[in-house]
């Protein structure tokens, strides 16, 4: 490496997009946060069981900086924190749900689907 710091290509607006998308857990969270509404940081950890605080911690400070996500902390006792969707990141959920229809026709084609009404296969002699 030549010790530039890597960014979005300038002449590519889905590496641009995907910048700011991109990451394991972002599109989730963002689901998350648009079908649920605010969530506190533990509401945002059960969700989404498999991550870690840390990393979850990164992913909601990327997302904030970058305009996705908007962090807001409530007076009350004891003091909670809560995420939501910002008006920039609400721009995002249609992008989501192409993606998300794109995954399901091109990327679960393989899984096994029963049909109730068809008849089940002969057995074959061993």
């Amino acid at each position: 490496m030549d010790g530039r710091t890597r960014g979005p290509r300038i002449d590519c607006a889905v590496d641009a997009a995907m910048a700011v998308i991109g990451g394991r857990w972002k599109a989730t969270i963002l689901c998350k946060l648009h079908m649920k509404g605010p969530l506190r940081f533990n509401q945002i950890m059960r969700e989404l069981e498999a991550i870690s605080p840390r990393i979850l911690t990164k992913q909601l400070r990327e997302m904030e900086d970058d305009g996705l996500v908007l962090r807001t902390v409530r007076a009350e006792a004891p003091a909670s924190v809560e995420y939501s969707l910002s008006e920039r990141g609400r721009t995002l959920i249609p992008a989501l749900r192409i993606l998300a229809a794109w995954g399901n026709e091109n990327m679960f084609r393989c899984n096994v689907h029963i049909d109730e009404g068809a008849p089940a296969p002969a057995a074959t002699p061993h």
